[in-house]
């Protein structure tokens, strides 16, 4: 029998009246969305340009020139990134920024359509309608759709499926239009995104060329449209796409020796050993270790985990639930960040997890957070939900600043301003966030996953509700076939007092909240409710009426973390978590040369919580006793050891997301212990 899988509330029916969420939704819909609609029409002074809006109408333009007969490109394919040369103005008739620069404006129209799902906004739907209508002329005849080779040559389109990242773009493209139609009941952009899905289908699938993407997300979003639309073929696509990938001859040796034989060069084995990169290295299914570009690869596990859903796959299921403990368990931040180094924003070996150097992409975090929603539709489990958390209150967070107008691409552990000014080896860790990137990957995909937030706190089987994520909101559901009209109180930036309440509505199931991974003895009670405990889930059973509550005690202890024995870099050093919130020191606070700040195993039992602004947010920090050891200005560079007498000292921690919002300074996650008395 096929197991009872859940499936994500319906946005629309969940209402978000958490103080700390409502505030980041609404920063998202008033300065983040109008912000990222200047940047994709390169209106922000001194930001880099995206050439988001420019690319679509230059490909109108060329496609209005080709069909009269009259068009010439003005550049040539020069690899993955194209800009004007330094003074040079851009060319109307130009391609300019990445070769997925196109996949930008399609992630700001997503985070725009659950914005307006949550709140109508006839302006700012009128502006995402201003990018669609040119998106829509910028489409090709027979369906194709990406700018960079409609304007640069669409003879040469799918000729490089491992680094063009054509099916990355059709993704995010899909996934928008999905997204567009639930929010307005818009086909236009629907319409579009089908149109680019059948003339990849005329040319790729069973019997015809092999091929699958470099960059994933094609999958997930494919199924996306079969779900929506009810269309198989999508559904098929995305399957082809997973089987094929890994699979000898590889597709992208072979793609790749064409592209060798074009330049007279001798060609490469054909074998798909070399593509651990791009997870094509072996069959999905057989795959044991989450590698390569971190995005990429937690864009196919969420594809996996949605084929293996719908399809009841269960080697595929399987081979999610070791990649995901290989992600998790092996090579995550204790900020729930994955991607350890920067040489090909990838993973790194297992506990291979520097602080100061960490790559840790906000895009890599916001993909495990995609992952785990996806498995948790699999199966109801609270480690996945542990890790969605830990992701979504950290890294995710720490990607957008207080005030929605700059942005973090790497998320280190350790900042040392002048370090990452000087050393080359730290040029990718900016120690203040950016106003915008040639590469803007992330922005957007912050704003997308929290404008969908609700999509991510709850999930319903047959009979059971699942309460992932403590988020204050009204919920309207079903459960055993009736309406439910539930109200669900909390406020974990204060304390883990939880209370839901039926307020309209009957019906007889199970209502399944999760134990998190950091309370110790909690409580739960529903009167005339009986009661389980389910994989880490405490689930209440019976018939729900108007009056009934839940009331759940979570308590949040300041805790004092340590890092696995393998994990060299954080060796004898802790790190302190309250409820979701890892804390960092900052230098405003602490002053600088903060690796001379030292803490002991017990600093967690005398910490001081206390309220204090920041970026106008009231934020619970955190103040710990500890020790400062002395810095000599004229000390020599080597002397005989001897015990170094320090001070006590006080010792304040912020929450990581928060930090780099009050200026320039030193950061740092790991604090060193205090051994020796």
């Amino acid at each position: 029998m096929k197991p009872a899988y859940s499936s994500p509330l319906p946005l629309r029916g969940v209402r978000v009246r958490d103080a700390f969420w409502t505030r980041e939704m609404e920063l998202v819909r008033t300065a983040v969305i109008p912000y990222q609609w200047e940047a994709l029409n390169d209106r922000i002074p001194g930001a880099a340009p995206s050439y988001w809006m420019h690319n679509m109408r230059a490909a109108a333009r060329a496609l209005a020139a080709r069909q009269a007969g009259v068009y010439q490109p003005r550049q040539k394919m020069t690899g993955m990134l194209i800009a004007p040369a330094p003074g040079e103005e851009p060319v109307e008739e130009g391609f300019y920024g990445w070769v997925f620069q196109d996949s930008d404006g399609y992630k700001w129209l997503e985070a725009v359509a659950y914005q307006l799902m949550i709140r109508p906004d006839p302006a700012l739907q009128d502006q995402a309608q201003q990018a669609i209508d040119a998106i829509c002329a910028a489409q090709e005849e027979d369906g194709y759709l990406d700018t960079y080779y409609t304007i640069l040559g669409r003879d040469k389109a799918f000729s490089n499926w491992r680094d063009n990242h054509v099916l990355y773009c059709f993704g995010h493209l899909t996934e928008a239009a999905v997204a567009w139609r639930q929010a307005t009941g818009r086909d236009d952009l629907l319409n579009a995104a089908r149109r680019f899905g059948q003339c990849i289908a005329r040319r790729f699938g069973p019997g015809k060329e092999r091929g699958c993407p470099g960059h994933e997300i094609a999958e997930m979003a494919l199924i996306r449209l079969y779900e929506e639309t009810g269309e198989e073929q999508w559904l098929k696509m995305a399957c082809f796409f997973l089987d094929v990938r890994g699979t000898e001859p590889s597709t992208f040796a072979l793609e790749e020796n064409r592209r060798r034989a074009e330049q007279g060069l001798p060609p490469l084995p054909v074998t798909a050993a070399r593509y651990a990169y791009h997870q094509a290295h072996v069959p999905v299914r057989q795959m044991t270790e989450a590698v390569g570009h971190a995005v990429r690869q937690m864009y196919l596990c969420s594809g996996m985990a949605d084929a293996a859903r719908l399809t009841g796959d269960e080697a595929m299921a399987a081979a999610c639930l070791r990649l995901w403990r290989s992600a998790v368990d092996e090579k995550m931040y204790v900020t729930g960040g994955v991607g350890g180094t920067h040489d090909g924003e990838a993973f790194s070996r297992p506990f291979d997890l520097p602080p100061d150097t960490a790559y840790s992409e906000t895009c890599a975090a916001i993909g495990l957070v995609f992952f785990a929603r996806r498995m948790l539709q699999l199966r109801p489990d609270s480690r996945f939900a542990d890790g969605m958390e830990l992701a979504l209150y950290n890294t995710v967070l720490s990607g957008m600043a207080l005030d929605g107008q700059s942005f973090f691409y790497v998320n280190p552990l350790e900042v040392d301003p002048a370090a990452c000014e000087t050393d080359r080896r730290l040029a990718h860790v900016k120690p203040v966030r950016q106003k915008w990137f040639g590469c803007a990957c992330c922005p957007p995909n912050i704003a997308r996953i929290v404008s969908s937030l609700p999509a991510y706190m709850l999930t319903r089987a047959a009979d059971t509700l699942y309460v992932h994520l403590y988020i204050g909101s009204d919920i309207e559901t079903e459960l055993g076939g009736h309406s439910l009209r539930l109200r669900l109180e909390a406020d974990l930036m204060r304390d883990g007092k939880i209370r839901l309440t039926v307020l309209a509505g009957s019906g007889e199931g199970r209502l399944a909240f999760r134990v998190p991974a950091w309370t110790d003895h909690p409580a739960f009670e529903a009167a005339g409710k009986e009661e389980t405990e389910e994989n880490g889930y405490h689930i209440f059973s019976g018939l729900w009426q108007p009056g009934d509550t839940v009331a759940i005690d979570l308590p949040m202890p300041v805790r004092a973390l340590a890092s696995s024995p393998l994990v060299k870099e954080a060796q004898d050093q802790l790190c302190f978590a309250r409820g979701p919130f890892v804390y960092c020191a900052e230098e405003t606070d602490n002053g600088n040369l903060l690796h001379l700040l030292y803490v002991t195993a017990d600093a967690a039992k005398r910490a001081r919580v206390e309220t204090r602004e920041i970026g106008g947010l009231a934020l619970p920090c955190l103040t710990l006793p500890g020790k400062r050891a002395p810095a000599a200005d004229h000390a020599p560079l080597y002397a005989p050891w001897q015990p170094a007498v320090k001070r006590d000292a006080d010792i304040a921690l912020i929450p990581y997301f928060a930090w780099s919002n009050r200026g320039k300074g030193e950061m740092r996650v790991w604090l060193r212990q205090e051994i020796y008395r």
